[in-house]
């Protein structure tokens, strides 16, 4: 028996390869399906099923291509509808993958067809549980993703409540827990970094597990603090139902060249988004006018949704020749496809006299003007966990999710002081309120690492403020 976790750091994702005696079955597979039919290839074995865990929000899963290619069946859990032939599992149905068994395990809650898979061994014993987004290491999933309007999150919130001490719990403490998702993900709150556990672990550690936790209490806190979803959730959710087109498509899309005049052309459409992927060191020093920054060096794909956040938007691309390829592929994952083409010959194809700046100053130099004048206005635009652990006293918490709720006072004052953790996202939120007009802003170089270095004070006070 062989189980393979394939990580993928950008979306905080865990898909699983599973093989016995020439037969293999994929878990919650990415949209460029290469990796796992080539692993099944080179072992000689046969994917016969492809498992989902439910209809995923956070990327669009390959489950369609991957059956095309290889000839296997789609699984979903009980009550997931599909515009595609797949099997609809009953609760406790058992599937054989050569000399190995998966159980289906109906675990309402993140969504009704929510479903985890419980692996056995050539002998029958329990060894590991693929939990998908119900149970995480140091969490569980969000309740909030319904897409029918009549259950509502306090549903599907007793519901996981339930789904976790029915099916989750009573299962032996040695038994592998392989999630969805990891630190970093939309789909949860306070994740572990971890991607491997155990049922004991989590029993032990993980507070929507405690043993003596009404549901009362297990509904309150799993929705306190959880951040409305990224508009382009519903649309992937959407995609994944319908069925998507293979990622080689929207591949083909972006290497498509387009010559400066046409780009020119295209970009003139006010509904369509020049994206500059580049990285945030290049692209301060020079962008093209109304470009935004979204560097396919930090969390590009979850970013491109939670900002550009309709699938349908126009895109443009900018970006280093031998970028492209991955670029495209990241937009993929995440649904994006209406890619128009990039700019032939990158950002040097642009009239130089033409190209916008962002002033960015490094952490020495803030501190040298924030001592002279301790009332200037420091923007953070990290998460509100990031800031609750440790901000600059003084300054204000406008998260990079929520930058449009608060153009209004940026653009009234003088001078506004950007940063964030590492330096990416400040240059991001810049780009949003320059395409806007608003220009009252320097970028802080290196974020809140560089910054924690100085002399400038830090306060733990705690943000309590609806953002």
């Amino acid at each position: 028996m062989k189980v393979e976790q394939i990580y993928t750091n950008c979306l905080s994702q865990g898909a699983y390869y599973i093989e016995s005696n020439g037969e293999a079955a994929v878990i919650d597979p990415l949209r460029e399906v290469g990796a796992y039919i080539e692993m099944a290839s080179e072992r000689g074995a046969k994917i016969k099923y492809v498992f989902e865990t439910h209809f995923h929000a956070d990327f669009v899963s390959g489950h369609l291509s991957l059956a095309k290619q290889t000839g296997s069946q789609i699984v979903f859990g009980p009550t997931a509808k599909t515009d595609f032939k797949s099997i609809i599992a009953e609760d406790n149905q058992v599937f054989e993958i050569g000399d190995i068994k998966i159980k289906v395990l109906h675990t309402p809650g993140h969504t009704m067809e929510s479903s985890c898979y419980l692996l056995s061994d050539e002998k029958g014993e329990d060894k590991a549980i693929f939990s998908g987004d119900t149970l995480f290491l140091g969490d569980v999933g969000r309740p909030d993703l319904a897409q029918k309007s009549e259950i509502t999150e306090q549903d599907l919130a007793g519901n996981l409540f339930d789904s976790l001490r029915a099916k989750i719990m009573p299962l032996s403490d040695d038994v592998i827990i392989y999630p969805g998702h990891g630190a970093g993900s939309a789909c949860g709150k306070n994740m572990s970094t971890e991607t491997v556990g155990t049922i004991g672990h989590e029993k032990a550690t993980n507070y929507a597990l405690r043993a003596d936790m009404t549901k009362h209490e297990f509904i309150n806190e799993l929705m306190d603090g959880i951040l409305p979803p990224p508009a382009y959730f519903s649309e992937n959710v959407r995609l994944n139902i319908q069925g998507p087109s293979s990622a080689n498509v929207v591949i083909k899309k972006a290497i498509n060249p387009l010559l400066l005049a046409d780009f020119k052309k295209l970009s003139a459409n006010k509904n369509t988004i020049i994206l500059d992927v580049r990285h945030q060191k290049e692209f301060v020093k020079g962008f093209i006018p109304n470009s935004i920054f979204i560097g396919i060096d930090g969390g590009f794909a979850p970013w491109v949704g939670a900002i550009i956040m309709s699938v349908e938007t126009p895109i443009l691309l900018v970006c280093d020749k031998d970028r492209l390829h991955e670029t495209a592929t990241r937009l993929s994952r995440v649904g994006f496809d209406n890619i128009l083409g990039h700019l032939q010959g990158g950002i040097n194809t642009w009239d130089a006299n033409d190209l916008h700046t962002i002033y960015s100053i490094s952490a020495e130099e803030f501190s040298s003007i924030y001592a002279k004048d301790n009332s200037i206005h420091i923007v953070d635009v990290r998460k509100v966990n990031e800031y609750n652990s440790h901000h600059i006293s003084g300054s204000e918490l406008f998260p990079l999710s929520n930058m449009d709720n608060h153009h209004d006072i940026l653009s009234k004052l003088n001078y506004n002081f950007l940063h964030c953790a590492k330096g990416y996202r400040s240059v991001i939120a810049i780009s949003l309120l320059k395409k806007q007009g608003i220009n009252n802003v320097i970028n802080v170089e290196g974020g809140f690492d560089a910054i924690k270095e100085t002399a400038i004070p830090l306060s733990d006070f705690i943000c309590t403020t609806t953002l």
